[in-house]
């Protein structure tokens, strides 16, 4: 099994698809660094040599933010956004929609699951 960036790959998949696995890359940078490294993306992890996972390796811990640094530096931004007090910011502290999406309807995935408002008994 290989392991790159502190994630496993799965042993079945075809490697440009398996990288897609490691937290900041996407298929486009999975075939970028399998460019880079001169391996095949159609050949599966099992049969990666020790040599083919050690390019990789090294390619994405020199070139590529991934994992837990870029997390963190998502993290970071978005409490940047909040210090200064932007639009973003207030929405992001709120938990509501950062990007201008309608919340009179919808946003629940934001809001969290609807809280009923009861009313008092008219006589």
């Amino acid at each position: 099994m290989a392991r790159i960036a502190g994630v496993d790959l799965p042993r079945d998949k075809k490697v440009k698809i398996s990288l897609t696995y490691i937290f900041g890359i996407g298929r486009t940078t999975a075939l970028k660094i399998l460019e880079e490294a001169k391996v095949d993306p159609e050949i599966r992890v099992k049969d990666l040599s020790d040599d083919n996972i050690r390019d990789i390796r090294n390619i994405i811990s020199n070139d590529e933010k991934v994992e837990g640094a870029l997390r963190t530096e998502i993290q970071m931004n978005i409490k940047r956004l909040m210090d200064i007090g932007c639009y973003r910011g207030l929405r992001h502290r709120r938990g509501l929609p950062a990007r201008g999406q309608r919340t009179k309807t919808n946003a629940r995935t934001r809001k969290g699951p609807r809280r009923t408002v009861s009313r008092k008994k008219q006589k």
